[in-house]
């Protein structure tokens, strides 16, 4: 395809991928199939790569993330980013109201009453159309920039498709976790070994902050927008502002209403109250907007929040119920988490069971006794939490509950390392629930893709004795599997149920577990199941070291040099690899055909003629792996540590001082980002 065909076509893909995204993210309709869709983003990557002077600033690719940004710009607000003053009852929400016709000289006023998010607070700035920036509130004055990070947010648009937009605008609007997507990431991160995040707004703000945007856009945040400002908006209610916004396609709750008086806000925070549970996001309260601009304007603001808003926060759901008892779940990496088990309480619009307990701290410094009745609430967690102890209700003979000493289900006794605030079991082997689990995330979607291989099968060839570790998958044969009998627990039915493989099973069974040779080596390296070895950090080290060789010899100031690797992890892959008994598993799979190695690409250039490359830091015009991948297409070989052999360092910003230290002593050539460019580009 010459230039100007492929400037053209960019052009019209980049236009159809974000219609489509719009249409489904906004309007939930899916006009074409999943398939057709990733065709068209597939066929616009592959011409961005080939023709990157084309790529447009609101490409769609833009949302898959990659970029990396090492410090975030300081950028002043161009209207101050004030807070709202809060209200917690309805005499002191009568209060404003009437402050408000006092000051304006009325006898009814006109309010915008929307559902507080509880997220993040965002203006985002377009430019005849586009999305050109995204800042953090900061101190309401100025804030951090972060529009690589902003971009990864599907429902937010990065092109408006309508054309009666002014030149330039800003929009407001809250990030947030839905409650399912919060869930989906603690509960990786659990089967990570990982501590658990406490509530979806502080993890939408951390995640904000991320300097890699592809884990950003790996998280799937979300976002409301509320709030539109600029010149030429030809608006005289903020009603109609928010009209716009949905005409030009950006994602806006459906909840608001506008209430003539007082008492239709009463009426508006009173439907609200149990209903809001029922929504995906959390929520913590009701905003009240004077909608009249030149009545807002009017009544101005105080050096912290406009006079002509405010929240009223609703009072964090809790209940008094009794503990039943605290029982301990061992998780795929031997965690412990301890759980009270409650008599059964309506809470938030649903029951609860159970609440979580978190780690021994949790229990010591609720000092929790056997019988009490506790306070259980919801607030802005999505998993209930107990909050404190009604002491008066305790019995005189209630026995104080001490952490266990050995895990609950095989006996021994339970770790915990210094600094860490969870207790794991050690037996990671032989420990029913942590074996189950292994081979449950080892056969999972983000590491081999088994699907054929769901936990109740997994469970029957455990108890059959067909497997006890991941590597026996590989040797499983047909003839093992046609028509196996056994039982296992159905979490759908809730009950011990008989299953039989049939033939057709046994087969997908044995095609899916052959087809998984072929993955590539950093998911075989998360399948592991290595104690906090997630997806980024796998991907991170087979890039590093290449081959599994070097990274179970590598030192444990070795592996701290790596991207994203601090201590506890490179403790915990030493621990790995020091055991003779996880030695034995990787030769065996191995033996079987996995990859432990990443290939050599050699089909690009040779304009680096083989040369032997450290690479270490940050990159101004490369992502993580993107500047590694330009070593091999360009001829390279990547090599994980500096010796002797080295040609040369190639070094970003931040490179670690041991790997500068060692290069400088051996007197192995550095050069810097620049330099290499035109290394590259002279050849």
């Amino acid at each position: 395809m010459n230039p100007e065909n492929a400037k053209r076509r960019i052009e019209e893909l980049s236009d159809k991928v974000n219609y489509y995204n719009e249409q489904y993210y906004i309007y939930d309709k899916s006009e074409i199939s999943d398939y057709e869709f990733d065709q068209l983003l597939k066929e616009l990557n592959n011409l961005e790569k080939e023709f990157p002077q084309y790529k447009l600033p609101h490409s769609p690719s833009s949302r898959v993330g990659g970029d990396i940004t090492k410090k975030f710009p300081v950028v002043k607000h161009e209207y101050p980013m004030l807070s709202l003053a809060n209200t917690y009852t309805f005499e002191e929400l009568e209060e404003f109201d009437k402050r408000v016709k006092k000051d304006l000289g009325l006898e009814q006023v006109d309010y915008f009453c929307e559902l507080k998010f509880d997220g993040v607070a965002i203006s985002v700035i377009y430019e005849n159309g586009i999305l050109t920036s995204a800042v953090t509130r900061g101190d309401g004055v100025q804030g951090d920039e972060i529009t690589a990070n902003v971009k990864t947010i599907k429902s937010l648009p990065l092109k408006i498709q309508n054309a009666d937009y002014p030149k330039k605008f800003e929009v407001r609007g809250e990030v947030f976790f839905t409650k399912s997507e919060f869930e989906k990431l603690n509960k990786s991160r659990e089967d990570q070994g990982e501590d658990l995040y406490a509530n979806p707004r502080n993890t939408a703000s951390g995640t904000l902050k991320m300097q890699d945007s592809s884990i950003v856009a790996s998280r799937n945040l979300q976002c409301y927008l509320y709030y539109l400002l600029g010149e030429d908006l030809n608006i005289e209610k903020h009603e109609e502002g928010i009209k716009k916004l949905e005409k030009w396609g950006f994602n806006v709750s459906d909840s608001y209403r506008l209430c003539n008086g007082i008492e239709a806000i009463r009426n508006y925070i009173n439907e609200w109250e149990h209903k809001r549970f029922e929504l995906p996001v959390e929520t913590d309260g009701i905003v009240i907007k004077v909608n009249s601009i030149k009545l807002q304007n009017k009544l101005g603001t105080t050096a912290k929040s406009p006079r002509w808003a405010i929240a009223y926060k609703y009072k964090a759901e809790s209940a008094l119920t009794e503990l039943l008892k605290v029982t301990y779940q061992v998780g795929r990496t031997g965690a412990i988490t301890p759980v009270a088990n409650l008599n059964p309480v309506l809470l938030a619009g649903t029951t609860v069971k159970r609440a979580s307990l978190h780690n021994a701290n949790e229990i010591e410094r609720l000092d929790l006794h056997e019988g009490d009745f506790v306070h259980v609430e919801k607030g802005g967690e999505i998993i209930p939490k107990i909050t404190g102890v009604d002491k008066s209700k305790r019995s005189k003979t209630a026995k104080k509950i001490n952490y266990i000493s050995k895990c609950p289900e095989c006996g021994t006794g339970l770790i915990r390392n210094e600094g860490e605030a969870q207790h794991y079991c050690p037996n990671d082997i032989y420990c029913p629930p942590q074996k189950r689990g292994r081979i449950e995330h080892f056969v999972s979607k983000n590491a081999m893709d088994i699907d054929s291989l769901g936990s109740e099968t997994i469970t029957g060839l455990i108890d059959k004795e067909l497997i006890n570790d991941i590597a026996d998958l590989y040797y499983l044969k047909y003839e093992d599997l046609e028509n196996l009998e056994f039982e296992a627990y159905s979490e759908k039915k809730g009950e011990v149920i008989k299953r039989r493989l049939l033939a057709k099973s046994a087969r997908n069974l044995i095609n899916g577990i052959e087809a998984s040779k072929k993955q590539p080596f950093e998911r075989v390296l998360f399948g592991l199941g290595i104690r906090f070895v997630g997806q980024t950090v796998a991907e991170n080290l087979s890039n590093h070291f290449q081959n599994i060789e070097r990274l179970s010899n590598a030192s444990t100031e070795e592996l701290i040099e790596v991207q994203d690797i601090g201590t506890r992890i490179a403790e915990s892959l030493r621990a790995f690899f020091n055991d003779k008994m996880h030695l034995d598993l990787v030769e065996r799979l191995k033996k079987a055909g996995l990859n432990f190695e990443i290939k050599e690409d050699n089909t690009g250039s040779n304009a680096l003629n083989g040369a032997k490359i450290v690479v270490s830091g940050v990159f101004e015009n490369f992502s993580r792996d993107g500047i590694k991948k330009s070593v091999k297409v360009n001829g390279g070989k990547l090599v994980s540590s500096i010796s002797s052999q080295t040609d040369f360092v190639l070094a970003g910003e931040n490179m670690g001082p041991a790997k500068l230290k060692k290069a400088e002593d051996l007197g192995i050539k550095i050069i810097n980002e620049e330099e290499y460019l035109k290394m590259i580009e002279e050849k």
